[in-house]
């Protein structure tokens, strides 16, 4: 497994969130995290990318335990996209994606011409080339999200955590993303996990999905194993029907109502 958690708690303060949770991300897969509202989704990734220190267990990266490895170590590892990222005004795509080579430099190895064929690679990579000196601000949602994906890329990193990189973002752009995670696994081999809210992108952009209730995994597996409309009533409180997605073939919610009702 190129990343575990292990008997994993997490909290913030008093307030405990996950509690003796156990997964392991297989090398060379896009892992979808799904779940409701306040599940533990992002509060997990957190904690997997070393955002957030678990409170007992531990995360295994590469069999090592991540809280003990040197910080530079892991960041040329494994690269984070927290939610709703954000940088300083007027900073340009190029300066931001120049900031995923920090980890590679040091005292006596500053800005190099590897430095600069990584960031122009990135910069391709995400069809972002010719926006180089657009300043961040500037761009549409959809390229601000590739944006900031092309600095985890310029990271050098083939692991990559992203905590809903389609927030906000509207249908064609949630696609231009995904399409994009799809081509960095299926062309750079880069395993990466993801937390979604839409179901049915999760089902036909991942591999494998998680699904989490109440701090808990409930389920994990294909999409076609984990979206069922049992694992629906029991995770989500959705009725729904799951049928074949006629242009994926990937699973295919759709919604009927909501099991859950208000207080009387």
């Amino acid at each position: 497994m190129r990343l575990q958690a292990v008997d994993l708690k997490l909290g913030y303060g008093d307030r405990i969130i996950v509690d003796g949770l156990d997964l392991g991300i297989e090398a060379g897969t896009v892992t979808t995290i799904i779940g409701p509202n306040g599940c533990g989704k992002s509060t997990l990734l957190r904690a997997l990318g070393r955002l957030l220190k678990p409170s007992g267990g531990e995360v295994l990266l590469d069999g090592k335990r991540i809280d003990r490895m040197p910080s530079k170590e892991v960041a040329r590892i494994l690269g984070v996209l927290p939610q709703a990222p954000t940088a300083p005004e007027g900073l340009t795509v190029a300066d931001l994606v120049a900031r995923g080579r920090h980890p590679h430099q040091t005292w006596y190895r500053q800005w190099s011409s590897d430095d600069e064929s990584a960031v122009s690679e990135a910069l391709s990579m995400t069809g972002l080339l010719e926006l180089g000196d657009r300043p961040l601000d500037e761009l549409s949602g959809g390229q601000r999200q590739r944006a900031w994906i092309s600095m985890a890329l310029a990271q050098g990193t083939d692991l990559l955590l992203l905590d809903e990189p389609t927030t906000f973002l509207d249908l064609a752009h949630q696609i231009e993303v995904l399409e994009l995670v799809r081509r960095l696994h299926g062309e750079l081999g880069r395993t990466v996990v993801m937390v979604l809210h839409d179901l049915n992108l999760a089902a036909r952009y991942a591999d494998r999905l998680v699904a989490m209730r109440d701090g808990k995994v409930i389920a994990s597996g294909t999409p076609a194993e984990v979206l069922t409309e049992g694992l629906l009533a029991e995770v989500f409180d959705l009725d729904a029907k799951v049928i074949e997605d006629p242009v994926a073939g990937t699973p295919l919610v759709i919604p009927i109502g909501t099991r859950a009702h208000p207080p009387s």
